[in-house]
């Protein structure tokens, strides 16, 4: 409890400019632990529900079926849910308008597949450059808080007549402070960037597997319209 107090007054004792940087720290702590929650929550539900529709989209069921289910709820699809309505109601629409043959079918249901993804791809990325520039900049804004905090405990001694380890040692201890909150910063948002990265990559992955299966699907699809003269 008194090392804790020591190091507060420390920190109301520094320089504005040195209490400048650690409060950019704080903010950049505390945002980057709000960004860790929130992707952790999205990235988990995005794999849940990745799991749930291809548990249904390969148990058989009737994909007319499975996209009429999908779009009578009137809600939000996202992940590979929304993937496969784009790409199922492009299909659709250029079936119904006829005349169309089953590779502009197919082409244009991966052309929309394509777009859903990257858009996936996209809110699954937010927010994560956050982290990288925060696990890559914080040591740096620390390491210039600690300069200058060093910088002027070694200037104030110059006013004096002689010089001592105690006089000299607050400051230099006051300037450290801006070092640790810099890496405490650093570290989390790097394990966690790249933790998240990771896995953003695998359910790309996954959405870009679906997409070629799903479009082989939809070629065996195409044809038999074609001969039915549909």
């Amino acid at each position: 409890m008194q090392n804790e107090l020591q190091i507060l007054d420390l920190i109301m004792q520094a320089s504005w400019l040195v209490k400048g940087v650690m409060l950019l720290l704080l903010l950049a702590s505390v945002a980057s632990w709000i960004i860790i929650f929130r992707k952790r929550q999205a990235l988990n539900r995005a794999e849940k529900e990745a799991d749930g529709f291809e548990e249904k989209f390969w148990s058989g069921t009737d994909l007319t079926a499975l996209y009429e289910g999908i779009t009578s709820g009137h809600r939000k699809t996202d992940g590979m849910e929304r993937i496969f309505e784009s790409g199922f109601s492009e299909f659709l629409r250029m079936r119904d308008q006829g005349r169309m043959g089953p590779n502009a079918m197919v082409e244009g249901a991966q052309r929309s597949m394509r777009i859903a993804l990257t858009r996936e791809t996209e809110e699954l990325e937010f927010r994560l450059n956050f982290l990288a520039t925060v696990g890559s900049t914080s040591p740096y804004i620390g390491l210039f808080g600690t300069v200058w905090g060093i910088m002027n405990a070694f200037i104030a001694l110059g006013n004096v007549q002689q010089a001592t380890l105690a006089m000299v040692a607050p400051g230099i201890a006051e300037a450290l402070i801006a070092t640790a909150m810099g890496l405490f910063a650093a570290i989390p948002a790097v394990i966690f960037y790249n933790r998240y990265a990771d896995q953003v990559g695998r359910l790309e992955s996954r959405y870009e597997t679906f997409v070629e299966e799903f479009l082989t699907i939809l070629e065996r699809h195409a044809n038999r319209a074609v001969r039915s003269g549909q």
